[in-house]
C-alpha cells in the first residue's frame, strides 16, 4: 500500500506478506508480516500481526492500525498488548452500524521512557457500495466511515489525534483504500 500525505506526496509504502494460513472448521487464521519503508525506501519498522475469519466475519488485529511514526518508536523498545480485533462481517449492508474497536499498547522507548498508544475506532457506518479503482485493480467495495482517535503518550504526556476516516472494504479481500484529512493509503500493487 502506498501512503500519501494530504497534498498527495508519497510518504512511504507498507508491504504486507500473508503467511501461516490455517483452516480449522469454520475458521481461517493467517499471519500478516508488514514492513513500512519511507519515501526514500529506508525500512522504518516491521511488525507481525494476525487476521482471522470466523463464520463469515473478517477480523483484523487492531495492531495493524498503529500509524508508522508510532511503529518506529515501538520497534526499538519492549511492548505489551492484548490482541483486539476489528470486525468486517461478510453480510454487511448499506446503513449498517459496525462494531467499534478499542486497543491499547504499553511500551518502553529505546531511551527507556514509559509510553503508550490508545486507538479507538468508533461510529463505523456502511455508507454505500462503490467501485474502488487503484493502480492495483478495481474492486466492488463497501464504503465505511468512522471516527478514529489515536492517543500517544510519552511519560504520561498525551498527544491526541481525532479524525474522520473513510475506507473502501472489498469483501473476501480487505481494505483497498482509505482517506482522511491527513492523506490516503491505497493498494498500488499485488504480487
Amino acid at each position: 500500500m502506498t501512503i500519501s500525505n494530504k497534498n498527495g506526496i508519497e510518504s512511504g509504502k507498507m508491504t504486507y506478506i500473508i503467511s501461516d494460513s490455517k483452516k480449522n472448521g469454520g475458521s481461517i487464521t493467517a499471519t500478516i508480516n508488514s514492513e513500512f519503508v519511507d519515501a526514500k525506501g529506508k525500512s522504518i519498522s516491521k511488525a507481525r500481526n494476525n487476521v482471522k475469519c470466523e463464520n463469515g466475519v473478517m477480523q483484523m488485529n487492531m495492531k495493524t492500525f498503529i500509524p508508522p511514526p508510532q511503529l518506529e518508536q515501538i520497534k526499538s523498545g519492549f511492548a505489551t498488548a492484548n490482541d483486539v480485533y476489528l470486525e468486517y462481517p461478510s453480510n454487511m449492508n448499506v446503513g449498517d452500524q459496525l462494531k467499534d474497536g478499542q486497543f491499547n499498547m504499553d511500551y518502553k522507548s529505546a531511551s527507556g521512557l514509559d509510553c503508550s498508544i490508545d486507538i479507538s475506532i468508533t461510529e463505523r457506518k456502511v455508507e454505500g457500495k462503490e467501485t474502488a479503482t487503484t493502480a492495483a485493480g478495481t474492486w466492488e467495495c463497501f464504503k465505511i466511515s468512522a471516527k478514529n482517535k489515536i492517543d500517544s503518550k510519552i511519560s504520561n504526556i498525551g498527544i491526541p489525534i481525532t479524525m474522520s476516516v473513510v475506507e473502501w472494504f472489498a469483501p473476501g479481500f480487505g481494505i483497498v483504500k482509505t482517506e482522511s484529512k491527513t492523506g490516503k493509503t491505497e493498494i498500488t500493487s499485488i504480487k
